[in-house]
């Protein structure tokens, strides 16, 4: 049996303190395939790179069955802000 969906939830949340997350099963339903999207003061002064290392060693366990992992963003609260601002101003224009 793969990984569910509230088994990456939970890590992700206990572990990164998230201020949005979004996890999608790309997988059909086995548990293999992921794209998340999460929002953590833990991001602060890291490089991109170092901000998927963080998520990845959060689901060690998970990844031992979790075959691809996409990450869509992983972002700081500000950063989160500054781009909901931004869609928001193009929505209203």
């Amino acid at each position: 049996m793969g990984v569910t969906k509230e088994q990456v939830e939970s890590s992700l949340t206990s572990k990164l303190k998230p201020s949005h997350l979004e996890v999608i099963d790309t997988s059909g339903g086995c548990g293999a395939s992921f794209a998340i999207e999460i929002v953590s003061e833990q991001f602060e002064g890291k490089r991109l790179l170092e901000r998927h290392r963080i998520v990845n060693t959060a689901l060690e366990e998970e990844m031992k069955q979790i075959h691809a992992l996409s990450i869509k963003k992983a972002l700081t609260p500000e950063q989160w802000k500054q781009q909901q601002e931004t869609q928001k101003s193009k929505s209203d224009a």
